[in-house]
């Protein structure tokens, strides 16, 4: 698969690759969307990480070191390259991003533990998804929310659950798709929104969903 890119900016599809571990390239600002971060295991991709709007990735090159992690897009996403003047500091970036791997981390492992229910919460808060733990989603918001998501798969391998547990989850979550035709209910676009204080909100509203499926 492949992506748009230019000097201002990398455009891709969701599940097109951005870079892969090994190689070299710049450090990437994530614009718009949601990026996914793995560890190549021979055939298998185990997530890592998920990088939100405003979140660096790849850092580790302005430690002159290649990619360690492989990056693909979770969702349609926008990024820009951070190139910083050869002759300043790269302290305040490489600082930039401790501090958002401190905050990834705990991301990740609130998508990987908990019921599976409170994994997919978490996982649509971070994606600025609009969804009401007090009340089931009406029908053009669920719609709006389902092709929002990525394939069950995917979603599947984030949240650490099989995908027929991730389809019953999801049914709990929210009503039948709509037998409607017409265009799907644009989802609220949260890029702007400061990703720490998004995934904050929705992880208090995830607690008390119940067991899982």
């Amino acid at each position: 698969m492949t992506s748009t890119v230019s000097d201002q900016a990398l455009v891709c599809a969701s599940n097109q690759s951005i870079f892969l571990a090994g190689e070299s390239g710049p450090v990437w600002r994530v614009v718009e969307g949601v990026v996914r971060l793995d560890r190549d295991s021979g055939p298998i991709r185990q997530p890592v990480q998920l990088a939100l709007p405003g979140d660096l990735i790849g850092a580790e090159t302005l430690c002159g070191q290649p990619y360690q992690l492989s990056a693909s897009a979770f969702t349609c996403c926008r990024l820009e390259p951070v190139r910083p003047d050869p002759e300043a500091a790269s302290g305040p970036l490489l600082q930039q991003a401790l501090l958002q791997q401190l905050d990834r981390s705990q991301d990740m492992a609130q998508l990987r533990t908990g019921s599976v229910l409170q994994r997919l919460t978490h996982l649509m808060g971070l994606m600025g998804l609009e969804w009401r733990p007090e009340q089931r989603a009406l029908n053009g918001e669920a719609d709006a929310i389902r092709e929002a998501l990525p394939t069950l798969r995917e979603v599947a391998q984030v949240v650490d659950a099989k995908t027929e547990t991730v389809c019953r989850a999801l049914a709990q979550l929210l009503p039948p798709r709509s037998r409607k035709s017409g265009p799907v209910r644009a989802v609220r676009d949260w890029s702007s929104t400061a990703p720490g204080r998004l995934a904050t909100a929705w992880a208090a509203n995830a607690a008390p969903l119940g067991a899982a499926a």
